[in-house]
Formats: C-alpha cells, sequence, structure tokens
C-alpha cells in the first residue's frame, strides 16, 4: 500500500494541469507545513526564526514547467532576489535552485547565462548556491553544467543521488573538482534499469559514497531523514577524526523539527531546505510520496479546517 501511495503522489508531482490549478489557489490544503509561503517576505521571516534556533537555511524559490526563456529569465530574476534579501537580511542561508527552472530543458545557452547572472549575484553577496538533482533524464546535463561552472566560480555546489546506479563513476569524476556536495537518497520514480530498485541496495550505496566525499577530504552535506544514516555519519567522522568543519546535516523544512533541534544542540552544523513561492505543488507530491505519515498530518489540517 505504501508504495501504491509513492508512485500515485510521485505520478501527480508531474501534472502541469494541477500545477496551475495549485498556483491559482495557492498554500492550502496542508502544504503550508512545507513550504515557507508564496513571496520573499515571507520567507525571510521563515529564516529568521530558524536563524534564531542556531539552524542554517538554504531558500529554494520553487518552480517546475519552464517552457520559454522569458519564464527561465523570471526564474533567474526571482533568484537573485533571494540572494540579495539573504545578503541585505544578513541571514544565515545558501541558496538552492533546479537547472530546469533556469532553462535547462530550452539551451544550454539560456540555463549558462542565467546560472552566471545568479553566481555573479551570490559572490557579490558571499552566498553560496547548489544546483538541484532531478530526474535521470537530466542528471548527465546537470553534472555537465556544474563542471563548467565550477571551473569559473568556487562559490556553487550540486547533489548527488544515492539510488542511481552511475553514482560512483559521478563521484570519482567529480573529485578533481573537490566539489562540496549534498548527498541525498532520491526522491524521483527511476526505472530499475538506472537506479536500485531496493531500498537496502540504495542504502549501502549511500554509507558508500558518504564515506567516499568524506575521506577525499571534501565538504559533504548528508542530507536525510533517516537515524541510521545520520548516526552512520556519526561514527564515520568520529573513527576517521573528520572535523565538524567538513559536513553537515541537511533536512527539509516541516519534516522532523525536533530532530533537528537535537542535532544543533549536539553541536553538528544543521541546514534546512526552505523552498517558497506559487509553484509548491510539484515540490509538495514529492514530499507526500516520501512518507505516509505527512499524508495524515495533512489530512487531519483539512478536517480542522
Amino acid at each position: 500500500m505504501e508504495q501504491v501511495m509513492r508512485n500515485t503522489f510521485l505520478y501527480l508531482s508531474k501534472s502541469k494541469s494541477l500545477t496551475k490549478m495549485a498556483r491559482k489557489y495557492g498554500l492550502r490544503f496542508g502544504a503550508g507545513r512545507f513550504v515557507a509561503g508564496e513571496r520573499i517576505d515571507q520567507a525571510v521571516k521563515c529564516i529568521q526564526e530558524l536563524n534564531q534556533k542556531d539552524l542554517c537555511v538554504t531558500i529554494d524559490y520553487l518552480g517546475e514547467f519552464i517552457d520559454t526563456e522569458k519564464e527561465a529569465n523570471e526564474m533567474a530574476d526571482n533568484s537573485i532576489e533571494a540572494i540579495r534579501a539573504i545578503g541585505t537580511e544578513n541571514l544565515d542561508s545558501q541558496l538552492s535552485l533546479k537547472m530546469t527552472s533556469m532553462g535547462l530543458d530550452i539551451s544550454e545557452e539560456v540555463v549558462m547565462k542565467n546560472m552566471r547572472r545568479i553566481l555573479d549575484a551570490a559572490k557579490e553577496y558571499g552566498v553560496f548556491v547548489t544546483i538541484d538533482m532531478e530526474d535521470y533524464s537530466r542528471c548527465g546535463k546537470t553534472i555537465d553544467v556544474f563542471k563548467k561552472l565550477r571551473e569559473e566560480f568556487d562559490n556553487v555546489g550540486t547533489v548527488i543521488q544515492a539510488y542511481l546506479y552511475r553514482t560512483v563513476k559521478d563521484m570519482e569524476d567529480l573529485n578533481q573538482y573537490s566539489p562540496n556536495l549534498r548527498l541525498v537518497k532520491g526522491a524521483y520514480k527511476e526505472s530499475p534499469e538506472v537506479a536500485f530498485p531496493e531500498k537496502k541496495d540504495v542504502d549501502d550505496n549511500f554509507k558508500k559514497i558518504i564515506e567516499m566525499h568524506l575521506l577525499n577530504g571534501n565538504y559533504t552535506a548528508v542530507a536525510t531523514h533517516d537515524d541510521a544514516m545520520i548516526e552512520y555519519t556519526k561514527e564515520l567522522v568520529k573513527k576517521h577524526g573528520i572535523s565538524k568543519d567538513q559536513f553537515e546535516f541537511q533536512m527539509l523544512y516541516g519534516i522532523r523539527p525536533e530532530r533537528q533541534l537535537e542535532l544543533v544542540k549536539e553541536d553538528y552544523k544543521m541546514r534546512v531546505y526552505v523552498p517558497y513561492g506559487t509553484d509548491w505543488y510539484g515540490y509538495f507530491m514529492r514530499r507526500l510520496a516520501e512518507r505516509p505519515a505527512n499524508v495524515a498530518f495533512v489530512l487531519k489540517g483539512i478536517i480542522k479546517k
């Protein structure tokens, strides 16, 4: 039953018509638990509250199904607005973004132009930018864009997904760039031809790439809500004498907030991924797909209204 629910929500997340409907009706039906708001001022307030609890943040202006260069340019403008807000409000925050929202599906010229604009602004305000990873069909193109940008900028990182067979090879290839990477299990529905279908295999590969990246001496963001992976990382860094300055934990806004604060109390850097914007629907559906408990929470919220 859990797998059926997961597949259903992942399928719904790709609906353009439902995305447009969600834009029209705003943050309802429990999405406010996982999304900071639709405007930058709402996101700033959320970041300030998290910073007061000693939580770091990475902010993401949500956007999917970008079809024109004009839309991609507008998405880049919103990312630059977020960077300026981080700088002027003195927030402890980075920026995350997806290459499709910058024009990846339009042309390399468009995405590179927008990313250079963003990274120039981020450099001015001292903000680090992480390129999110999307589905398998865009994985190779995203890594290629990252490599080109990394040759020009040192304030950019990307994301690697443990559930893909290609991941270890990608990690080996990227090591020459001394990359700052966010390591995740992966949240998209992929074919068993390209991704491990069994959870145990994904977990084993996740542990492998965490160890590989840390022992290579690179900065590592372990993005997980899984206590087993958190404990594995703690034991690994202790065993090898790795400084807490070389890694951090990351979790999503609205998921396991108590655990986030526990890690802060244990003196680990804990970064919260905070999305905002009107284009929240696809992100929200993927969060529901990840954990059935999220669905129960949302239903309770609707009943109370």
